[in-house]
């Protein structure tokens, strides 16, 4: 085998999470009178943490104070409805299966809230991580590396040792910045042309071919 750690991303990677997203972000938005968002817009905010999905999503020239309350409201209504429309990927649960009778350990790496990514992982995922990070504090988001760092730290692994599996330009650069190998996945939130365009060489098309990449038969 290639590797002993297989990382994954979350939204857009093992949960298709894009309704829930926009369900709460329109809510959140149309309850401060402002336009809501179509799915297309929040699937291309998404990928750098709530915070950023909102200042996106907000109409320019939205002032500080107003981002403030409206990221405070997503944050609580997504704690509630974080898993109705939600459903990890074919295939996915089946991949994790597989890796984890063959010994490989593996984690979560994620931009959304911490706590999310806890819940999310029990709900869809229960036993099939040994390990995940989120959004927290004192933890500087992808594509710093930091939490890719603190997966290798907690397995007590070299950066040769793992993979890790995204969908966006946020995942290659936390990857390269971590000096992890990547493997891209075209069913996510970006389109295949554009992971080409950023520099992805390695581009898959169904979960069952992260064995393959991971040299599993």
């Amino acid at each position: 085998m290639k590797y002993r750690i297989a990382i994954f991303d979350m939204d857009g990677t093992i949960l298709n999470t894009l309704e829930d997203l926009a369900d709460t972000m329109n809510y959140c938005l149309r309850r401060y009178g402002m336009p809501e968002r179509s799915l297309n817009e929040i699937k291309s905010f998404v990928g750098n943490g709530t915070r950023r999905l909102v200042e996106q999503a907000v109409p320019k020239g939205t002032d500080a104070k107003s981002i403030d309350e409206i990221f405070t409201t997503f944050i609580q209504y997504y704690k509630d409805h974080c898993a109705l429309k939600t459903r990890p990927y074919e295939g996915i649960k089946e991949v994790l299966e597989k890796l984890k009778d063959k010994g490989i350990l593996t984690a979560v790496v994620s931009n959304k809230a911490d706590y999310a990514v806890e819940k999310l992982c029990q709900e869809y995922f229960d036993g099939l991580f040994d390990y995940s990070v989120g959004d927290q504090e004192g933890m500087r988001r992808k594509p710093y590396p930091d939490s890719l760092n603190s997966v290798l730290e907690h397995f007590g692994a070299k950066p040769n040792e793992a993979v890790y599996i995204g969908d966006s330009e946020v995942d290659y650069q936390t990857a390269q910045n971590a000096g992890v190998d990547i493997i891209m996945v075209s069913w996510g939130f970006r389109e295949e042309d554009y992971l080409i365009s950023i520099g992805a060489e390695k581009i898959i098309h169904e979960p069952y071919e992260i064995l393959k990449e991971m040299g599993i038969d």
